[in-house]
């Protein structure tokens, strides 16, 4: 049944809020004691709004020596009011050397909480983007505080940023979105006479892993985090990973094998043989891994016309998509699968339409492999190419990560601070395998211990959903608020509802529970609401958690090194390692 957007936003929302879950000792506002904290519907601390103590414009004039390391300097402070759901001082400035930061301050009332927002790709722009999290009611009515940063360095998305600077590498890798956490926090406390109640950040993709960089280096700076498709296992996913989706399509004369036109034709048949594995024939996978698609039952037989079968060497490319990164032995390069079943319609990203064409995989690579993959050895004129698919390559290429990863599963610092942690992946994530964030949660639950990570984090997987947002499944849902609830009122989300939007009208919507479980239909009323469904956890596969690869052991709190600059050169500490010693 099809609704208005407005009314299926409320019919979400109220859903929401059926599907938290309080956990004992939890504050109520009903009935509660005049003592104890209230909350609203949505699980959030009932906090009162305070009033600035500072114009606006005062702002450009405080002092803001010693909240870094670093000097500080705010160059401007105006009031917003065009396009804003409240008026709010935005606030525009640098910490040295040249992390740009932008603020939003509301001017009318502030309800306490700050919201500080990542960024994608390379970053180089500093635009405050809620992204999930832009239907949060207290984001939407504009009555949080929020904070960005460009990550010290403006533009420049080939990666040329990096050439000779490397104090923008480490900004980029982690310092960024510290200071600029610092400094808000700061301006926040003069700006309103008092610091907020809760922070929280929110980011997808690069903004991913610059969340879960915070919950492993500095995990005091949030009281919550949602982390969507993380690169946090940034150079893999920069060399290898992108690097195979574009050169396991290419014959020996250097052309494509797939192109994007037979992609329709293997979603189909992935469809026709899996769809139905959860019980609804609805377009969606809920767990492609149960999918055991074999796509050379689409080869072409004797007379069969072609554009409705594949070749055989289409067919393995296919496979190879799916599979991911091998060397040459079959040893794996990268966390397997690479692309998950169901995914082929975002598959556009690297398989191109027609022959001579540059897919954006190829230009991820050269971005990154030119300018930031070696530590203090750039390459300019690296070409796709030139990276070898070798057990000897990977080790090499992957020393890096000792800064610019955040594959520590180690959060003991940030749960023990109270942290909530809200992973989330789409199925369909055509630039991330959520393979990936699924061997980092594992690796957490086997570090840790499952109990102590149940108590402060959980992974949602959306059907359908593909790289922070998009796909055909439902695509819109609201990450953060579930976050805030768990930290204010302990109360921890048991599900959240995704919406389809289509023309502005919502055509669907689906709960999406924590990982392990599943939604399963319950066999009343149309299977495109969401009040339809319950949790299921299914039987686990035999091979689940087998994430048996190369560089298995970067899931580990054992590779990292702290680095700064010495004589125009990236200088990190600890100087070895087990990386170190791989290379």
């Amino acid at each position: 049944m099809r609704r208005s957007f407005a009314r299926g936003r409320a019919v979400a929302a109220a859903l929401l809020a059926l599907v938290l879950v309080p956990v004992t000792g939890a504050g109520s506002a009903a009935g509660a004691d005049a003592s104890r904290p209230s909350f609203t519907a949505a699980g959030l601390a009932d906090l009162p709004a305070v009033k600035p103590v500072l114009d606006c414009a005062d702002v450009t004039g405080l002092d803001l020596d010693g909240v870094t390391g670093a000097p500080v300097t705010i160059r401007s402070a105006t009031v917003v009011t065009t396009g804003a759901a409240a008026p709010y001082c935005e606030v525009r400035g640098t910490v040295a050397p040249a992390n740009t930061i932008v603020l939003r301050l509301p001017v009318d009332g502030w309800t306490q909480r700050y919201v500080q927002t990542g960024c994608g790709g390379l970053c180089g722009s500093a635009t405050i983007n809620y992204g999930q999290a832009s239907t949060c009611p207290v984001v939407r009515d504009g009555t949080v505080a929020s904070a960005t940063t460009d990550m010290g360095h403006q533009g420049q998305n080939d990666g040329s940023w990096a050439l000779d600077n490397p104090q923008a590498q480490i900004d980029f890798a982690y310092r960024g979105v510290h200071v600029t956490a610092q400094v808000a926090k700061a301006v926040i406390k003069k700006f309103y006479g008092q610091r907020p109640a809760y922070s929280y950040f929110t980011g997808c993709s690069d903004g991913g892993r610059e969340a879960l960089m915070e919950a492993q280096r500095h995990p005091d700076d949030f009281d919550g985090i949602a982390a969507g498709a993380p690169a946090n296992n940034m150079v893999v996913q920069n060399t290898f990973h992108h690097a195979w989706n574009v050169l396991t399509n290419k014959d020996a004369d250097g052309k494509y094998i797939l192109l994007a036109d037979k992609l329709p034709l293997v979603h189909r048949a992935v469809l026709d043989a899996c769809d139905a594995l959860d019980g609804l024939t609805d377009g969606l996978l809920d767990d492609p891994r149960r999918c055991d698609f074999d796509p050379r039952t689409l080869v072409c037989e004797a007379g069969q016309d072609p554009s409705t079968c594949l070749t055989g060497a289409q067919a393995g490319v296919v496979q190879r998509l799916h599979d991911g990164a091998t060397d040459a032995q079959g040893r794996k390069l990268e966390v397997p699968v690479s692309h998950e079943w169901g995914s082929e319609p975002e598959w556009t990203l690297f398989v191109p339409s027609a022959q001579g064409q540059t897919v954006a995989s190829e230009n991820f690579v050269t971005s990154f492999a030119r300018y930031l993959a070696h530590t203090n050895a750039p390459d300019p004129g690296f070409q796709l190419s030139d990276l070898e698919f070798t057990a000897e390559s990977f080790w090499k290429t992957v020393q890096s990560s000792s800064y610019l990863a955040a594959l520590d599963p180690d959060l003991g610092a940030f749960r023990r601070g109270g942290g909530k942690l809200l992973l989330w992946h789409g199925w369909n994530d055509q630039h991330i395998s959520p393979q990936s964030t699924l061997a980092y949660y594992d690796a957490m639950r086997t570090t840790m211990g499952a109990r102590a990570v149940d108590r402060f984090a959980e992974l949602y997987l959306f059907p359908g959903v593909a790289h922070c947002g998009g796909g055909e499944g439902p695509n819109t849902f609201d990450v953060l608020t579930p976050v805030m609830a768990w930290a204010e009122s302990a109360t921890k989300p048991a599900a959240i509802v995704a919406s389809k939007v289509t023309d502005d009208t919502v055509t669907r919507t689906r709960p999406v529970y924590p990982y392990p479980q599943v939604a399963r239909y319950d066999g009343t009323g149309s299977v495109d609401d969401a009040a339809n469904f319950v949790p299921r956890t299914p039987p686990a596969r035999p091979d689940a958690g087998d994430y048996d690869w190369l560089g298995e052991r970067l899931y580990s709190s054992d590779y990292q090194t702290w680095c700064k600059v010495v004589d125009g050169r990236l200088e990190c500490r600890p100087k070895r390692t087990w990386l170190t010693e791989r290379a």
